[in-house]
């Protein structure tokens, strides 16, 4: 989970941010992750990261980790995530990139997108045909597509110059990140 960013039009880092009920986005996306079936989650901080660890999960299957050059864009979060991951015991066949800021992505997605994975696949969910997040990388790809990062851009040249399915998950969720504390957040689910 990608939660890195000073969050400037949201006036504070996401990973900070609650949800009207209180619940930490963070928390709420880690939850998501682990219902929709994932074993383990890396939840990637920033800015305020000492303020935002405090609010991951106490979960033995969650873990927070630094990306110390942040500032440098979404680039080196996802970059940090993967190295993380790929240093665990247990070896991932594959792994979700979602954002701490899709306040109404669901485990449904999650599932759907990650079902029959391995390390060769390549998903993105999108949502009435519009690509969004999560994202599934298989593990053979996490190197290759560490070496293309650049600056404020993810995966997303990379998922298109290889050819990633694209999982449709219009009906179960809206796909909508939320960047300014105006935005009406998106609800969980249709």
């Amino acid at each position: 989970m990608l939660a890195a960013g000073a969050g400037r039009r949201m006036g504070m880092p996401k990973a900070l941010v609650r949800s009207a009920d209180g619940e930490p986005w963070v928390a709420r996306a880690a939850r998501v992750l682990l219902d929709g079936g994932c074993s383990y989650v890396a939840v990637v901080l920033g800015a305020r990261a000492e303020e935002a660890r405090i609010l991951v999960p106490g979960d033995s299957r969650v873990s927070s980790v630094v990306a110390e050059r942040w500032k440098d864009g979404m680039s080196a979060s996802l970059r940090e995530g993967l190295l993380f991951l790929g240093r665990l015991d247990e070896p991932l066949d594959a792994a979700v990139i979602t954002l701490v800021d899709l306040p109404g992505l669901t485990p449904a997605v999650v599932t759907r997108l990650s079902a029959d994975a391995d390390e060769h696949s390549l998903r993105q969910a999108t949502y009435e045909g519009r690509p969004g997040h999560p994202v599934l990388v298989g593990r053979a790809h996490w190197e290759p597509l560490m070496q293309t990062l650049r600056g404020d851009e993810g995966g997303r040249r990379y998922l298109g110059a290889h050819g990633a399915e694209r999982v449709e998950c219009g009906d179960l969720a809206d796909g909508r990140d939320v960047d300014t504390p105006h935005e009406d957040a998106p609800s969980p689910g249709r």
